[in-house]
């Protein structure tokens, strides 16, 4: 890609999702992998458009809202402040300090809560349980997800390409968190089984280690910037994203 520079001079945008899957047991080395995939590309992209003569408007980054640690009690919008207290968050401080690399263009910071979607991530594992009528909250269930429908996710990377005004970091996020038991009971209600079965915090813990965080953790963010903003979700509440998801997948079946 770097060597082919001159292909991509005039093009309006750059948008970089790329980075190795957080989804695996975190190993010394796969810690290594998720860091620097992420270091790499940004790394690519910022001698990229320092070559170009003719710079992007603007370059979307994905980010992540791990940025601002865990809480079950504080809430998190573009301005609160970083908190760096475990892997995750570290990894994405140093993403985005790598991103402040690319110049001379509109860079968004494109913060990205669990996106919601059919053909892949973390969705079709977490109905699964369901599927199966063994679902239930984990851990405390008080943990909060912040989440995002696919389809918002792409809309919302498309308004922060032509909305001029947007700089910097923005929340990938759908307007209404939830906590991991409330995602659960909506799910089940919307698969019509049943939301009875607790798996503990420490099974999670022997069965993925300190990949379990993602799952006993997590962080209410708000998405203060795409409101102020006026991006119209498609999918603003919980139940909506999953009645399209569930009757998305029993339409693949």
């Amino acid at each position: 890609m770097s060597k082919d520079v001159k292909l991509l001079e005039g093009v309006d945008a750059i948008v970089n999702l790329a980075g190795e899957s957080i989804n695996q047991r975190w190993t010394s080395a796969a810690k290594e992998r998720i860091l620097q995939s992420r270091l790499d590309t940004v790394n690519q992209i910022a001698s990229i458009v320092s070559r170009l003569d003719t710079k992007p408007a603007v370059v979307v980054n994905a980010s992540g809202i791990s940025i601002y640690g865990t809480s079950e009690t504080e809430s998190f919008v573009e301005h609160s402040e970083p908190n760096v207290k475990d892997f995750l968050s570290g990894v994405v401080e140093q993403w985005e300090q790598a991103m402040d690399q690319i110049q001379d263009t509109r860079l968004v910071k494109l913060r990205l809560g669990i996106v919601l979607g059919t053909d892949g991530g973390a969705f079709p594992k977490m109905m699964l349980p369901y599927k199966y009528g063994i679902g239930g909250r984990i851990g405390s269930g008080k943990q909060v997800l912040s989440w995002i429908h696919v389809e918002d996710l792409c809309r919302l990377i498309d308004f922060c390409i032509e909305n001029e005004d947007i700089i910097e970091q923005v929340n990938a996020t759908a307007p209404q968190p939830a906590t991991n038991d409330e995602f659960g009971r909506t799910l089940a209600k919307v698969m019509r089984t049943s939301h009875r079965i607790p798996v503990p915090a420490f099974i999670m813990k022997l069965m993925f280690g300190e990949l379990s965080t993602l799952l006993l953790e997590g962080q209410r963010v708000f998405p203060y910037l795409a409101i102020e903003y006026e991006f119209d979700f498609k999918y603003p509440t919980l139940t909506m994203a999953l009645q399209d998801l569930v009757g998305a997948k029993d339409q693949l079946k």
